[in-house]
C-alpha cells in the first residue's frame, strides 16, 4: 500500500493524534509548539462543540457558529500536519495506523476518536431514530421538525396531523432534557407566530427515562429541579420506562403502551467508536478502552487513549469517569504535559481529574447547576450556563456570533434560522 499523506520525515519524534473532539484538539493546541511533529487526523476538517448541537437542532443557532476549521487553528504552527480522513486499522507492533489514502508510521499514537450514539442492540431503532451526534444530525433534526410542522399544515386528519406535531425524546440526560425544553419553547412562543392556522395545544413532546430520574449524573436537586421545570413547560415526562421498539410510524414501551409520532429523538446513551488491530482484552463495557494512570493502553505502552473512548478505573470512578467534555480536556492537558517532560527526560505524572461541576439548561432562565460545594438552580444558574459555554466555544467569531443570537433570542423569542436546508439532488436525465 502506498501512502499518500505527503507528511515529512523528520528527527522529530512523531505523535500521530486521532480526533479532533475536545480531547484531541486539546492535546494537538498544548503540543503545537513542542519538539514534536504532530500529526491530527479527523474526519471532519473541523472541530464541532457538541454541547450546542441542540440549539442548531432547534433552529437557535447556525451550524457554523459552533464549528471552527482546523486549520485555520494551526495556521502559524508548522509541526502539526492535519489530514481528513478515516482510520480502518492499527498495527500496534509495527506502529502504523492505515487509512484509505495509505499507511503512516508514527513514534506515539493517540486515540482520541470519541464515542457514537448507543441504540444497544436495537437495529430498527438505529435506522429510524433521529441520533444528534454531529451537526449534520443536528440540522437534519433541524430539517425534519420543520418539514413536519408543514405536512402537519395540509393534514386535515387529526390521527396524521398528531404523528407530524408529536415528537418523542428517549433519554432523561443533559441532551435529553435540554432538547425538551427548547422544543417546548418553540411550541409556546415560535410556533403560534410561524403557524397561525395549526392549534399548538395539539403538539405535544414527550420525554422517556428508562430509570427513576432525571439528569442521573447529577444531584438530587438537580434532578427534580429539571423535572419541575419541564413539567411546568407542558413537557410530559416519563420515568422508569423503557423503549423497546420503533417503527416509524409509533414508539413502542416495554409496558405495552405506544405513543404514535413521525419523530423519535434518541439521546439514550453513547458507545465508544471501535478501530481495529488494538489488543483484544483492553475493550471494556461500552467498547470503551482501558488505560493505566497515565492513559497508555493496556498491552500498549506506545499507544494512549483519552476522552470519552478512555475507561480509567479506580476507587472513586469503578465505572471510569463520566463521559463529558471536562474530563476530555483535563486528559488532553495532562498527557500534553507528560509529553513534553518526557521529551525532557522528567518523569511523567499520573492523570487526576479535577471535578469542576455539571449543568444542564432547560430553557429561558432555568437551568440547574452542581459545583463542588454549591448547587443552585433557576436564572442565575441559567446565566452561569450561557457564561461558561459561550467562553468555551472556539474561535472570537463564533462567540460575537452565538451571543448575539442569544441576546436577540432573550428579547425577542424569536429567530430567522427557521429554514429548511436540503442537498440538491441531481436529476436523472432519460435518454430517448
Amino acid at each position: 500500500m502506498q501512502t499518500k499523506f505527503n507528511i515529512p520525515e523528520t528527527d522529530r519524534e512523531r505523535i500521530v493524534i486521532i480526533g479532533a473532539g475536545f480531547a484531541g484538539l486539546e492535546l494537538a493546541k498544548r503540543l503545537a509548539k513542542s519538539r514534536y511533529q504532530v500529526v491530527l487526523l479527523d474526519k471532519n476538517n473541523f472541530h464541532q462543540f457538541q454541547p450546542l448541537f441542540y440549539q442548531v437542532a432547534m433552529a437557535g443557532l447556525e451550524p457554523s457558529s459552533i464549528v471552527f476549521p482546523l486549520r485555520k487553528m494551526f495556521q502559524r504552527n508548522k509541526n502539526v500536519h492535519i489530514r481528513v480522513t478515516e482510520v480502518d486499522k492499527v498495527d500496534v507492533e509495527k506502529q502504523q495506523i492505515y487509512t484509505p489514502i495509505g499507511y503512516l508510521n508514527f513514534d506515539y499514537l493517540v486515540l482520541a476518536i470519541g464515542a457514537d450514539t448507543n441504540f444497544f442492540g436495537n437495529e430498527r431503532i438505529a435506522e429510524k431514530a433521529i441520533p444528534m451526534k454531529s451537526v449534520s444530525e443536528a440540522l437534519y433534526l433541524r430539517n425534519q421538525i420543520l418539514s413536519d410542522y408543514e405536512k402537519a399544515l395540509i393534514t386535515p386528519d387529526y390521527d396524521q396531523r398528531q404523528k407530524y406535531l408529536d415528537i418523542v425524546v428517549v433519554g432523561g440526560g443533559a441532551t435529553g432534557v435540554e432538547v425538551c425544553g427548547s422544543l417546548a419553547e418553540m411550541k409556546e412562543h415560535i410556533l403560534p407566530k410561524d403557524y397561525p392556522e395549526l392549534d399548538c395545544d395539539e403538539i405535544d413532546i414527550h420525554l422517556i427515562q428508562s430509570s427513576d430520574r432525571l439528569l442521573k449524573g447529577m444531584s438530587d436537586n438537580a434532578s427534580q429541579g429539571a423535572l419541575d421545570y419541564l413539567t411546568k413547560l407542558g413537557v410530559k415526562v416519563q420515568l422508569n420506562t423503557r423503549v423497546k421498539d420503533y417503527d416509524g410510524e409509533n414508539v413502542y414501551m416495554k409496558d405495552g403502551s405506544s405513543i404514535p409520532t413521525h419523530k423519535m429523538i434518541w439521546a439514550a446513551g453513547i458507545a465508544g467508536n471501535t478501530i481495529e488491530g488494538l489488543p483484544a482484552d483492553c475493550l471494556v463495557r461500552g467498547n470503551r478502552i482501558k488505560i493505566d494512570d497515565y492513559m497508555a493502553v493496556k498491552g500498549a505502552p506506545r499507544v494512549f487513549a483519552i476522552g470519552d473512548i478512555a475507561f480509567l478505573e479506580s476507587e472513586e470512578n469503578p465505572y471510569g469517569h463520566p463521559q463529558v467534555a471536562q474530563v476530555a480536556i483535563q486528559m488532553g492537558v495532562r498527557l500534553a504535559k507528560n509529553f513534553k517532560a518526557e521529551s525532557k527526560g522528567k518523569l511523567r505524572e499520573k492523570f487526576e481529574y479535577n471535578d469542576k461541576g455539571s449543568m444542564a439548561t432547560v430553557g429561558r432562565n432555568k437551568a440547574v447547576v452542581d459545583l463542588p460545594n454549591w448547587k443552585f438552580k433557576g436564572a442565575f444558574a441559567w446565566f452561569v450556563w450561557l457564561f461558561v459555554h459561550l467562553f468555551s466555544l472556539v474561535g472570537f467569531k463564533n462567540k460575537i456570533i452565538v451571543f448575539l443570537n442569544w441576546v436577540v433570542n432573550y428579547f425577542t423569542y424569536d429567530q430567522s434560522l427557521r429554514l429548511i436546508i436540503r442537498p440538491k439532488e441531481k436529476k436523472k436525465i432519460l435518454k430517448k
